[in-house]
């Protein structure tokens, strides 16, 4: 068992700290009193280079290694650059893994997506149900990328008894998130679609599809102490689902951000535009019984969420 929790003097590399999780992870871990923390941007640390990653942890040496670092977008830009979002996304998680293995690092931690599961999975969705059936056409570049970073670390694990383990995360929100309106995920791409509408006195808002599929998200905030707790508890192969435990339409999402950003205009669907998968809730009884518990309800998450919108975006 690793002894991350009692090593505050420890190196710790989080991969992807420019990114939401990986602030997120960098907040978390500052204020846990881990003063060690290597937190490189892109423009420092390449991770789909091999032989800069290997550079890197020759010379800073990590002790523990948190992958956040990913090419992450909403539908439209996964299932419009497929290729970039497979291949970025395999070459980032091997340089990553093989660099920890070369270079002894203690234990890793790989953070993975909800959308690695079949698109028509049995709610809740469990973690064997992992591989059971055909996943969603529109993500599915990045769920494969995403499947095999977890049988990476699950065989480094068994070829070279490496403390690897792996989180899946259901649909994130927070500060540090994407608002773009070409590859945001729905409910930062919401936010932003609100508060344009509010500030425009437009008398609707339009969303994509047919407003019933059903997702649950999760405050990146409470991501990141799962993230923790499974640094200090969890050495097992496989991986653990972290998710909120209830969902709601995305009909529903757009009236609760409305609600909260206090917009009072027509919410229209736009039924021509894909709805993604139908239903995506996880069971998340497996972290649960480790201790962990989301602490964020979703309107109180959102708030957050727009005041880190207006601090970003103070023109828009």
């Amino acid at each position: 068992m690793s002894s991350f929790a009692n090593h505050q003097d420890a190196t710790v590399l989080v991969a992807g700290a420019g990114g939401m999780v990986g602030s997120a992870l960098r907040r978390l871990l500052e204020a846990r009193g881990y003063t060690r923390l290597l937190c490189p941007r892109s423009s420092e640390l390449d991770a789909r280079n091999q032989a800069a990653v290997q550079a890197y942890f020759e010379r800073h040496r990590p002790d523990y290694v948190m992958i956040a670092a990913a090419k992450v977008g909403g539908i439209h830009a996964n299932n419009t650059y497929r290729a970039e979002f497979l291949y970025d996304n395999l070459m980032i998680e091997a340089n990553l893994i093989e660099a920890a293995y070369r270079n002894g690092v203690t234990k890793l931690l790989f953070l993975g997506s909800s959308c690695i599961y079949p698109k028509m999975a049995p709610q809740p969705i469990v973690e064997e149900a992992l591989l059971t059936g055909p996943l969603e056409p529109t993500n599915e570049a990045y769920a494969l990328a995403k499947i095999a970073g977890i049988k990476l670390c699950d065989a480094y694990r068994h070829q070279y008894g490496c403390d690897y383990i792996s989180l899946m995360p259901t649909n994130l929100y927070g500060p540090g998130d994407n608002y773009d309106p070409e590859n945001s995920h729905v409910l930062p791409a919401l936010i932003r679609k609100v508060h344009l509408a509010y500030k425009q006195n437009d008398p609707f808002i339009t969303l994509w599809g047919s407003g019933t599929p059903l997702r649950e998200f999760l405050f990146v905030d409470d991501l990141a102490e799962a993230c923790l707790l499974a640094m200090e508890v969890w050495d097992q192969s496989g991986f653990l689902n972290v998710g909120y435990g209830s969902d709601l339409s995305i009909a529903d999402l757009a009236h609760t951000v409305s609600e909260v950003l206090g917009y009072r205009g027509e919410i229209r669907l736009d039924p021509t535009k894909p709805d993604g998968t139908p239903r995506k809730l996880m069971d998340s009884s497996r972290i649960r019984s480790l201790g962990w518990a989301p602490r964020t309800h979703l309107s109180q998450g959102i708030a957050l969420a727009y005041q880190d919108f207006l601090k970003r975006y103070p023109v828009e």
